[in-house]
C-alpha cells in the first residue's frame, strides 16, 4: 500500500490544496478552490457561532450583536463562493480579530486554563496570518491565468 500516492491523492493535491503556492503561481483554478474552501469553513462555522449566540446558557450569552455579526459572516461567505469579491473576503478575513475582541472584551469561558487560552489566541493569530493570504488571492483571482484547456 503506498500511503504517499493516497496522501497526495485524498489530502494534499497541488490542484485542490495549493496552500503553499505563492499566489503569483497560483492558477485561477487553484485560486477558486482555496476560496471556495476558506468561505464554505468561515460559513459553517459562523453560522454555528450566530446560533449557538443566542442561547442565554453561555457565559455572554444573548449578546446579539455576536450572533448579528456572524450571521453577516455568513452572508459574506455566501458572497465569496459565488463573485471571489475582494470586498467578501475582506468581511469574511475578520472573524479572528473579532474573536481577538470578543476575549478583550467579554473574557474566555470560565472553565478554560490557561493553556487553553494561550492555544486559542494562539490560533487566531495563525488565522490572521492566514486572512492576509486570502485576501491577497481574493484580489489577484481576476488576474490569474485561467488554464481550463480548451472546452
Amino acid at each position: 500500500m503506498d500511503l504517499d500516492k493516497y496522501f497526495k491523492k485524498y489530502v494534499w493535491d497541488d490542484e485542490r490544496t495549493p496552500y503553499f503556492v505563492p499566489v503569483s503561481r497560483l492558477t485561477r483554478r487553484q485560486a477558486g478552490y482555496e476560496i471556495l474552501f476558506y468561505a464554505l469553513f468561515v460559513g459553517v462555522l459562523c453560522a454555528g457561532i450566530s446560533l449557538a449566540s443566542l442561547s442565554d446558557k453561555l457565559p455572554h450569552g444573548g449578546a446579539a450583536i455576536v450572533s448579528i455579526y456572524a450571521f453577516t459572516v455568513v452572508c459574506a461567505a455566501l458572497l465569496l463562493g459565488m463573485s471571489r469579491h475582494p470586498s467578501a473576503a475582506l468581511w469574511c478575513a475578520s472573524p479572528p480579530v473579532a474573536a481577538l475582541a470578543y476575549f478583550a472584551i467579554y473574557g474566555f469561558h470560565p472553565n478554560l486554563g490557561p493553556t487553553d487560552k494561550v492555544l486559542l489566541v494562539v490560533v487566531m493569530v495563525a488565522w490572521v496570518a492566514y486572512a492576509r493570504r486570502l485576501l491577497a488571492v481574493a484580489r489577484a483571482y481576476t488576474s490569474l491565468p485561467d488554464t481550463r484547456g480548451p472546452a
